[in-house]
């Protein structure tokens, strides 16, 4: 029997580390800038220095001015994204000095960020300074969240409403969850294990979990269980623990017909589901014409009995709006951190389904599950999981989430989605074997394809014995490009870049070569007029930026970079491409695989292509992992296992 109290005042400890770890990062990435007033700062979220450009004021009526910077060679992967915040510093002899302004960013281009200001003021003492001084954006710590997940956490803890205790027990693994028996439906044109996942869903009384691997459809699935809960229920709430994920899911529904009433700030919205935001449907209404009029009127002075009618008739009209509104929805949907807004205070909901509940930190699902009856989780623990810093809050389990546990807790509950439809059954079988108990199936339209009839789906390319390919030195322009082998060198192996990343520049030249020759193989044509894409992933920052810097180099790539695209592993989660080629980087001769050993981020790797899988690895340092060692082995027996050598 879990005790309740114990339970979450042990998570409200964990989330204290997490801010904890996140304040110390920032403060200590501030403190290490000072040394280096002579030269620019290019890190994944910091851009020093920057220039200020235009100001202007956005949608929301918040002034905004551009941060301008100059975009480097070897351009790394951003942390800025738009709603996050951000603070402005300049460098001193001290060190840095951050500025007292809570900015945030608004949109981020090719080398221009545009931020809100809190007022007028701060753009005068930004101006003020970049008088004087040159100024640098950081990253800031989003404490909003971790507030919101304390106030939810302590009140999950003291709630005592019969229905909440009830789903929190179960959630618990204190009692166990209930079913009730209804009809067996049917959707044609889904497959049994979809359809035996949505029955589960309308049955369940307190929570059901839709575990959907890569390319199972989980996405469709879930969106026909909201759609038939919908036929059961008035209104449901749909969450998830970003904005992309939230917007991706709205926009299947709306695409459905379904009214969705989307709830968060209009700048962290996909242009798509602008028009479903709070804001956008408010200003729509037709009583907002008389609201605002009566706001301009009492902005402008009206007083006495007058300013007392209208300041009971504009009260009156912003409860109606707001309820006709809400009232009109069958969707609300808003992420796990936004349904404790303001304007969701007192709301209740039978039915809450979270997708990517599987990279949702636990006590952020909390947030949301006080506004409901019953929940449905949908998402993957076997791919990757919500990011945590802080090693303490790791060890203590907080990047443990709820939806894992549930799937421990309640295996009746747990419906694994089995047909896939998006690899060749040879990229598939790998993964289904090693993380789904071999219940994978692939689907009889993607089963064999290829991209070409003559081509294998798997080829692992082995740097154990590579020479370094590049006779001509790093940064020709002929660098590991279609030049023979170079004899009597070892490759250089793994370094540590600059920010603290792991690259290995003989291996990210092997890469070009084989993506060029692979290319050449299919032929260039082919490739333009069949539109075959290509995804390069590699676990680290540091080795993505250089074979996007190799790739700039190459003038054979310059027509079909369109066709690339190079990013990490996390950056990939929920991609897809045709053909997929992997850096994994580590050569050592410790066997040291670093993250690697997280074996959720090579699930996600190996499930992005459709088509066509070319691995590079040094096999000598990876198969000393036994998850490698049968991954290598798979590779042999079902693809290529070339040794590449001179």
């Amino acid at each position: 029997m879990v005790n309740t109290s114990t339970y979450f005042s042990r998570l409200r400890e964990l989330v204290a580390l997490e801010l904890r770890e996140e304040q110390e990062a920032y403060r200590r990435s501030l403190e290490t800038k000072g040394a280096s007033l002579t030269g620019s700062i290019h890190e994944p979220a910091c851009r020093y220095p920057v220039y200020l450009g235009n100001t202007a004021y956005n949608p929301l009526g918040q002034l905004t001015v551009e941060l301008r910077y100059k975009v480097e060679e070897e351009e790394v992967e951003l942390d800025f994204e738009p709603g996050k915040p951000v603070t402005v510093f300049y460098l001193a002899d001290s060190g840095a000095k951050e500025l007292p302004h809570q900015c945030y960013v608004e949109a981020v281009g090719d080398g221009v960020m545009s931020v809100s200001l809190p007022s007028k003021s701060a753009l005068q003492s930004i101006k003020g300074l970049a008088d004087r001084h040159l100024l640098g954006v950081q990253l800031g710590v989003d404490n909003t969240s971790f507030r919101v997940m304390q106030e939810s956490l302590a009140e999950a803890e003291r709630k005592e409403d019969e229905r909440f205790v009830r789903l929190r027990n179960v959630l618990l693994g204190n009692v166990k969850p209930d079913f009730r028996s209804l009809p067996q439906l049917s959707f044609p044109w889904l497959n049994r294990s979809q359809n035996d996942a949505i029955q589960k869903v309308v049955e369940c009384q307190e929570v059901s979990i839709i575990h959907g691997p890569p390319g199972t459809g989980k996405t469709t699935t879930l969106v026909e269980a909201i759609i038939e809960t919908l036929e059961r229920e008035t209104q449901v709430l749909v969450c998830a623990p970003s904005n992309a994920a939230v917007d991706w899911i709205s926009e299947q529904l709306m695409r459905r017909s379904i009214n969705v009433l989307r709830i968060g700030n209009p700048l962290r919205m996909s242009d798509e589901m602008l028009d479903c935001s709070y804001e956008r449907r408010y200003s729509s209404h037709p009583d907002y014409h008389e609201l605002w009029n009566i706001r301009k009127e009492l902005a402008t002075g009206a007083k006495g009995e007058r300013a007392h009618r209208l300041r009971s008739r504009q009260m009156e009209l912003e409860i109606k709006i707001n309820a006709d509104l809400f009232d009109e929805a069958r969707v609300v949907s808003c992420t796990l951190i936004g349904s404790a807004y303001r304007l969701m205070e007192r709301r209740r909901f039978p039915t809450l389904f979270i997708d990517e509940a599987a990279q949702a930190l636990e006590p952020a699902c909390w947030a949301a599950i006080l506004k409901a009856d019953r929940v449905i989780m949908g998402g993957d623990h076997q791919q990757l999981p919500p990011t945590v810093k802080s090693v303490a809050a790791i060890k203590g389990g907080l990047a443990d989430t709820l939806m894992q546990k549930v799937v421990g807790l309640h295996p009746q509950c747990v419906s694994l989605l089995t047909t896939q439809y998006r690899m060749n059954e040879e990229i598939m079988s790998f993964s289904s074997r090693w993380f789904y108990h071999n219940r994978l199936q692939a689907a009889p339209e993607a089963a064999h394809r290829l991209v070409s009839p003559l081509d294998t789906p798997l080829t692992w390319l082995d740097t154990s014995l590579t020479p370094d390919p590049s006779p001509h030195g790093e940064g020709s322009e002929m660098s590991g490009v279609s030049t023979p082998l170079s004899p009597g060198r070892r490759a250089e192996g793994e370094a540590r870049t600059r920010t603290g990343s792991v690259s290995n520049a003989s291996e990210a030249r092997l890469v070009i070569h084989a993506l060029r020759d692979y290319i050449e193989m299919i032929s260039p044509q082919k490739i333009e007029s069949e539109r075959v894409d290509f995804g390069i992933i590699t676990p680290y920052r540091g080795q993505a930026r250089l074979i996007r810097r190799l790739l700039k180099m190459q003038h054979y790539f310059r027509k079909l970079k369109r066709h690339i695209t190079v990013g990490t592993v996390d950056g990939f989660q929920g991609q897809e491409r045709d053909v997929i080629v992997i850096s994994l980087v580590r050569d050592n001769a410790e066997g040291n695989i670093g993250f690697l050993r997280d074996l959720r981020r090579m699930n996600v790797a190996i499930t992005r292509a459709r088509m066509k899988i070319i691995i590079v690895g040094n096999a000598q340092t990876l198969s000393r992992h036994k998850f490698y060692r049968a991954l290598i082995e798979h590779f042999r027996q079902h693809g290529e296992f070339i040794e590449v050598q001179q």
